[in-house]
């Protein structure tokens, strides 16, 4: 039998969705507990059972089948030397992931509501960035909320949150916020209900563990950015779970550098949902918004956000490659290249 305590279990996200798919775990022993995984280190984990934070290890078994993040719900047993042991995890009703660069996935976080996608007004300023950012928790069936840090040092503020309203669609909150001040917890307040999961993601510097400590007082290490470029300083280093005093909790992440998508292209096609209203009016049902003649989205779509969805798509059409194929496909652009080539020459000639 599993204990569990709806209401206290409420302070660190459970809700009826969660606990409708408790009767999916298997048989538990004598004592086991629902807790909620608040973070991962590679040595360790530390559970939440809404009171109290524990030190626990998973079972090899349960780290064979499944790749654990901060966010799970899983279910913690007292075995030999009074110890903690996970032995199940409940299945998420959803995941954010990345693709390494070798191709590998890596689990950033599960079970959230709101993802607060967090970037400057600084020199960390990027709408392509952002684009990735919101298509990759669409695409794992999150809803975004954009959070514009530094609003008292950032450049062309004025023009830049008009350039990224106009940019993206208008279903999409942008929020434009000093992360040390606390007025900012009255701006989130429509997210920071009880039950409620957010997760913050962003690069690295652009105020993610300030935010936490303003919505939570958890009293995070905060760091500065470089001099010379900006560029921010990694100071959060793993992904953890905070409780915030309205009910909510948040899971802060280490910066970004790098996300490439964890999604098919039909996926990430599907969450830009302008381009794909649009390209039901061009002439060809594959017209890929190019050259080709009749086509609808061109003259209405930014052509930068035209650009960065055709790279999107490339990324995810890589991702799912096999090494053969993505040796074919090498393979096949050489000989492209080539002929190119060879009849730029003869024109020359």
């Amino acid at each position: 039998m599993i204990e569990f305590d709806f209401e206290v279990l409420r302070r660190i996200g459970f809700n009826q969705s969660i606990a409708s798919n408790i009767h999916a775990l298997e048989p538990a022993a004598d004592g086991a507990r629902l807790m909620r995984l608040s973070e991962v280190q590679r040595d360790w984990l530390t559970v939440h059972d809404g009171v109290a934070e524990f030190k626990a290890r998973a079972l090899p078994r349960l780290i064979a089948h499944c790749s654990l993040a901060v966010g799970d719900w899983v279910v913690v047993e007292m075995h030999g030397q009074n110890q903690l042991w996970i032995s199940q995890r409940l299945s998420p009703a959803n995941h954010i992931a990345r693709r390494a660069n070798d191709g590998r996935r890596q689990s950033l976080a599960s079970n959230i509501d709101t993802a607060l996608l967090v970037m400057g007004l600084d020199h960390d300023f990027n709408l392509r960035r952002m684009e990735r950012y919101i298509a990759m928790v669409q695409a794992a069936e999150i809803a975004p909320v954009i959070i514009l840090t530094k609003i008292d040092i950032g450049f062309e503020v004025e023009q830049r949150l008009i350039d990224i309203r106009k940019r993206l669609p208008a279903c999409i909150h942008v929020l434009s916020v000093n992360a040390l001040y606390a007025n900012v917890i009255s701006e989130l307040e429509p997210w920071l209900h009880g039950g409620q999961t957010l997760c913050l993601l962003g690069s690295s510097g652009t105020g993610k563990s300030t935010l936490t400590n303003t919505l939570c007082a958890s009293g995070q290490e905060t760091g500065g950015n470089r001099k010379g470029d900006g560029r921010g300083r990694h100071t959060t280093t793993a992904r953890s779970l905070h409780l915030c005093p309205g009910g909510a909790c948040i899971i802060d992440t280490p910066g970004l550098r790098t996300w490439r998508p964890d999604a098919d292209e039909e996926t990430l096609a599907a969450v830009f949902t302008d381009i794909e209203a649009l390209a039901a009016d061009c002439q060809f049902r594959d017209c890929r918004h190019g050259m080709e003649p009749g086509c609808a989205v061109r003259e209405h779509v930014d052509a930068d956000r035209l650009l960065n969805y055709h790279k999107l798509l490339r990324d995810a059409h890589r991702v799912q490659q096999t090494p053969l194929e993505r040796i074919a496909d090498r393979a096949k652009w050489k000989i492209l290249n080539k002929a190119g080539t060879k009849r730029s020459q003869d024109k020359r000639n």
